[in-house]
């Protein structure tokens, strides 16, 4: 059975380590998209210090829809090239934003978030959608965060498989 334990953010690198062994015994065995999806969520919400709001969109005929996630009510449909996730969609790369203000077309779903990390979820040359990460504390995220978070949605996607 699993089972959460808290993890000390203070060697990074080690932290997520730790949050990557978590997430594939979370998900060992399981192959449903939204159970994984809401249960990722979770154990990053409640793993990861100083966020606001962790989950996913997915993408359906166009754009990116609201999925199960940890945080406060969201924007549910959020266009393709649109915002911090809709940019990172579109490109198929996860962006780092350090001030979502100074973001051009930021979409302010929740007006405390200062910083945010997104990763798009590519599986072969599908785009499923995105991992979406928000936090009230600007600059939150750095380097180690995007490789960490990276290496969840990789964790995920390959429990779909």
């Amino acid at each position: 059975m699993f089972q959460q334990h808290t993890v000390d953010f203070a060697d990074k690198p080690a932290a997520y380590r730790e949050l990557a062994g978590q997430l594939e015994a979370l998900l060992a065995g399981e192959r449903d998209l939204v159970a994984n999806a809401a249960n990722t969520a979770s154990l990053i919400w409640h793993g990861l210090p100083d966020l606001n709001w962790a989950g996913f969109y997915f993408l359906k005929e166009g754009e990116l829809v609201l999925g199960p996630f940890q945080g406060k009510p969201a924007c549910v449909r959020i266009a393709l090239g649109r915002g911090v996730c809709g940019t990172a969609a579109d490109r198929r790369e996860s962006l780092l934003v350090e001030d979502v203000h100074a973001f051009p077309g930021h979409i302010a779903c929740d007006v405390a978030s200062r910083s945010e990390l997104v990763v798009p979820l590519v599986r072969g040359d599908a785009l499923l959608g995105v991992l979406d990460l928000d936090s009230p504390v600007p600059s939150r995220f750095d380097e180690t965060d995007r490789a960490g978070c990276e290496q969840l949605a990789r964790i995920f996607l390959a429990s779909l498989s």
